[in-house]
């Protein structure tokens, strides 16, 4: 049975459909596909677009949201500061509002916990700007009417926890990594605790689904006569997560958004994937091989996680 795609509320009440097209295509930010991507989504039924300052197309989702023919309000865009930008934040903002040129922006995320000097060099929480002084800068963000929501991405409980002793404004999202290899149990509960929306960036394991092979993971996609995607994009769904869906095939796109109903036993069947040997783990390319990322080590991060993103413990 399929079903359609839901929203979720967020704490201060804006609504956010359940899936979004995710636009991270590269270093140069697939210009030669993200303009066409975009259009293509918005036709075939996707009302969220995800983008950021370091995806490099911000001009672009703004032109296909603009050449949509779509109302500006049914359209839901996400954008992010990046890491380099915490000591200009309304400038940062205002650069990206330019580039889109549509408007407002639906949902502004701090897309790291980490900020770096001008020459990329990360800097420790214990020097300024860190995490909380530019989610005071993002919170002033809300008096300009031009950002419906503020939230954070890739923070784990540990930083969230931090930030929220001096927060203001609660984050209405929390954007990380998370399928069935990593199904964020802890960090949702916590945010569901806080009134935070987890939402699950690279739910398809960014070209690397380690689980699309797991034999019980097969056997529910074969029950459903669905793709692997639709399962675990469902699953997520279903759990209450917001997935970011990035594909610029059209079948797929389509394919992405058609959401299956699972059972009860086949929600926890996924969910048990992840206690199979070396399957609890994340699935993408940025973790250095100094167990870094992004400069910052996993215990900075509050990841429990060792070299190369495989995660110990449950």
């Amino acid at each position: 049975m399929s079903l359609p795609v839901p929203s979720f509320t967020l704490n201060n009440g804006v609504k956010i459909p359940g899936v979004g097209k995710g636009c991270w295509l590269g270093p140069d930010g697939g210009k030669d596909v993200a303009l066409t991507m975009c259009k293509n989504a918005l036709q075939v039924g996707y009302r969220h677009i995800d983008t950021a300052a370091g995806y490099a197309n911000e001009e672009l989702v703004g032109q296909a949201v603009r050449e949509s023919g779509i109302p500006r309000s049914e359209i839901f865009v996400t954008t992010k500061i990046w890491v380099r930008n915490g000591h200009r934040v309304r400038a940062a903002f205002e650069d990206s509002l330019k580039a889109l040129d549509i408007e407002y922006i639906d949902l502004y995320l701090v897309h790291w916990p980490m900020t770096h000097a001008a020459d990329g060099t990360p800097r420790s929480f214990d020097e300024e700007p860190n995490f909380i002084t530019v989610w005071k800068d993002m919170e002033k963000l809300l008096d300009t009417g031009k950002v419906r929501a503020i939230g954070v991405s890739n923070f784990s409980v540990q930083n969230l926890e931090l930030l929220l002793k001096h927060a203001t404004v609660v984050p209405a999202v929390n954007q990380v990594e998370a399928h069935p290899c990593l199904p964020q149990v802890e960090l949702q509960t916590f945010c569901q605790e806080k009134g935070i929306l987890l939402s699950a960036y690279s739910p398809l394991g960014q070209g690397n689904a380690l689980f699309f092979e797991d034999a019980d993971f097969v056997k529910v996609v074969e029950a459903h006569n669905a793709t692997p995607a639709q399962i675990a994009i469902s699953w997520l769904v279903q759990r209450g997560i917001a997935p970011i869906v990035k594909s610029a095939n059209l079948e797929r796109m389509k394919l992405n958004i058609t959401l299956v109903e699972l059972s009860a036993a086949e929600m926890d069947t996924i969910g048990a994937v992840h206690k199979k040997p070396n399957m609890h783990r994340s699935l993408l390319p940025y973790h250095a091989t100094d167990g870094t990322v992004f400069g910052w080590t996993y215990k900075q991060l509050g990841w429990p996680m060792a070299h190369g993103g495989l995660v110990p413990s449950l």
